[in-house]
């Protein structure tokens, strides 16, 4: 159970944190508590019922009474489990809030924490109450209890253990050491305060924050330095390139994309492999810009690779790549995973053979067989949902090609110095002129026709829109459902005399692509559509954007979908509509109404999610933080940074340096496996 949850070894228990502390050093016997408190008692069981109760649910019951013969009622909802443990006469320490019952006149105590105590010594209660206690999150079967225990056994056998961090740093600072600082976050010393710990701002549990970035970010920037000084291909930015490249745009390009444009071209005419993040919003022409990077690596009689991670999204690259291209007479190929098995064949012969300048595709360009000539340039869309390993794979399947890295989520400034940090930063931070700020309104459901009549309104002054559901429970075939259910209502009941098409993931990709063609030609008044619109998909007609159920979507998704209207010069709309919200539901949806900002929307995103949600469960490139805590620790998050670069450019000592690398090398990569470094 343990090894499920990364826990296999005695220091990876020592970093397995408490989630939260409880003061428990309020030990009273039962004639001196009083309703509303937080109290630990010591007493007997003298007697125990369980009840049924409406339902299935039943109500577990246990008499309390200690010397000074007062009683206490302990009361667990579902807790018919209990009637074996807690049997009369048995000793118990309790904890847990003290209420007044007013059905039998005494005190009670709802769903207590308990310690079952031998008849003569109280000492085993000592680990567990009457003291500041740490509450770790249960392992499967194992209860914060027994997690307790564990540590505490391990923490009692620490003798004197080799300090990581450097000397100079820990005096600096004031740190505790390393044995200190892990005893002290799991068994906090008597007279620390509660609201100091609860806020993680102890010194040990600085010290810990601290060293976990410390160690981040120097691997980071070993990293960085490491591929600085590997070779790699030097481009030459001749005429030629410049001619091809202005053949190619369809249009003037904004002063952002020049200036990111220049960054990528002298990252690409250096001697050693580009690694540069694009970051830009929805719309703002990523695409254009990797188009025009790809123009100097296939001038240079290299080919291109550019990776996304949807089949439609894949899709989309490609025809919008081949539409650029076709001017310049360069082959471009899809490969993804549901090409037939012959064609996917014949396209890596070719790809092998040097004959196809630029394939775009999905995962399916990891694949062990999939082989370049001379692949000189790599593209990552939506780098987020891929690993760093993924990133290696495909860089290794050429002789250190240059990278560029895309993503229309921004980025919060603090995710991206651990998870980019060894990355080159551009950002487009303009969008093409002539657009207009995009209208976003929030609707209740039960108002949906007005939203319906307004649909028709801008759909009778020439304009498109989309209708999106999202996935439910994750379930893509549910929301298929309820995407060619709310279809057919809106073909045959709400707008009879409109045409109207319908996309969801199961369909085939010639089917997805026949359906796009038409709304994208205006054979389409309304395309109802679950989330595969998120990204790419650029049709400068569509000025209505109706997401429904949008309770049910992260902010950064919200942006990104109502990203794919506003793209032509006529005034867009982005409706939301929901059933009741809470706190957090009505948060996210005043963002998005107040603001179009996608880096503001970005850093509301990660507040309201917390980092582990940032990218969903299946993110696999953030780095394992144990303690620390993006959100809540960013100022320790830049300390850490400024001292690891500082540390690194100007050690105290050679030896000193030499052991902090022999550290990064060993138990460092092993935990974080973040590519090689040093």
């Amino acid at each position: 159970m343990l090894e499920g949850k990364g826990l296999f070894t005695a220091e990876d228990l020592l970093g397995y944190a408490p989630f939260r502390y409880e003061d428990r050093t309020n030990v009273k016997s039962i004639a001196q508590l009083a309703p509303g408190e937080m109290a630990t008692v010591i007493a007997e069981v003298t007697s125990a019922k369980s009840t049924k109760l409406r339902g299935r649910m039943a109500l577990f019951e246990a008499r309390f009474m200690d010397a000074s013969r007062s009683v206490l009622l302990g009361k667990w909802f579902h807790g018919d489990y209990l009637k074996t443990i807690l049997v009369p006469g048995l000793r118990v320490a309790l904890f847990g809030k003290i209420e007044f019952d007013s059905f039998s006149g005494a005190l009670s105590v709802m769903h207590p924490e308990f310690e079952i105590l031998s008849s003569d010594d109280d000492t085993e209660a000592a680990l567990h109450l009457g003291r500041i206690v740490p509450i770790h999150e249960a392992v499967g079967k194992i209860t914060p209890r027994v997690m307790r225990t564990l540590i505490y056994r391990v923490c009692e056998s620490l003798g004197g253990l080799a300090d990581p961090l450097p000397a100079v740093l820990r005096e600096r600072f004031g740190f505790p050491d390393y044995a200190t600082a892990l005893r002290h976050l799991h068994f906090p010393p008597s007279g620390e305060d509660v609201r100091v710990l609860n806020a993680f701002r102890s010194r040990a549990q600085q010290r810990l924050i601290f060293e976990e970035f410390f160690w981040l970010q120097c691997g980071v920037q070993l990293r960085r330095s490491k591929t600085r000084l590997e070779p790699g291909i030097a481009f030459d930015l001749n005429d030629r390139v410049r001619e091809q490249i202005k053949r190619m745009l369809p249009f003037k390009p904004t002063g952002a994309q020049k200036r990111v444009l220049k960054e990528i071209a002298e990252d690409m005419a250096a001697p050693r492999p580009m690694n540069r993040l694009l970051q830009g919003d929805v719309g703002s022409g990523k695409t254009l810009v990797a188009a025009e990077a790809a123009i100097i690596a296939v001038e240079n009689h290299y080919q291109v690779a550019l990776i996304a991670p949807t089949e439609i999204l894949a899709s989309q690259h490609y025809l919008y790549l081949k539409n650029l291209f076709s001017k310049l007479g360069y082959v471009v190929a899809l490969v993804t995973g549901s090409l037939p098995a012959r064609d996917k064949q014949k396209l890596k012969q070719l790809m092998a053979a040097g004959l196809i300048h630029v394939t775009v595709g999905t995962h399916a360009l990891l694949e062990e067989d999939v082989s370049f000539q001379r692949l000189g340039l790599a593209i990552i869309d939506e780098q987020h949902r891929f690993g760093v390993m993924q990133r290696l794979r495909l860089m290794e399947k050429g002789v250190t090609p240059d990278v560029l890295v895309m993503t229309a989520t921004p980025i919060p400034r603090t995710l991206s110095m651990t998870l980019y940090g060894d990355l080159d930063v551009s950002v487009i931070d303009e969008l093409p002129p002539g657009r207009k700020p995009i209208r976003t309104s929030h609707v209740n459901e039960d108002r949906i026709e007005q939203v319906w009549s307004f649909l028709k309104g801008e759909i009778a002054r020439g304009y498109q829109a989309y209708v999106v559901y999202p996935l439910i429970e994750e379930s893509e075939t549910a929301s298929m459902k309820a995407a060619e259910k709310m279809y057919r209502h809106l073909q045959d009941v709400v707008f009879p005399d409109l045409r109207i098409g319908l996309l969801h993931g199961r369909m085939s990709s010639d089917d997805k692509e026949t359906v796009m063609q038409a709304f994208k030609g205006g054979d389409l008044h309304v395309l109802v559509s679950t989330t595969v619109i998120e990204v790419g998909v650029d049709v400068p007609n569509a000025s209505v954007m109706i997401i429904e159920q949008a309770e049910r979507f992260g902010l950064s998704q919200l942006h990104q979908l109502r990203g794919r209207v506003g793209r032509g010069a006529a005034q867009s709309h982005c409706i939301l509509v929901t059933g009741k919200l809470n706190e957090t539901g009505r948060e996210r949806i005043r963002t998005m109404v107040d603001s179009s900002d996608g880096f503001y929307i970005a850093e509301m995103d990660f507040k309201l999610r917390g980092p582990g949600e940032f990218f969903g469960t299946k993110q696999s490139g953030m780095p394992l933080l144990r303690i620390a805590n993006m959100l809540r620790d960013q100022e320790l998050l830049m300390e850490a940074r400024r001292e690891a670069f500082g540390f690194l450019e100007e050690p105290p000592s050679e030896g000193e340096k030499e052991r902090v690398l022999e550290y990064l090398r060993g138990p460092w990569l092993q935990r974080y496996g973040l590519a090689r470094v040093g």
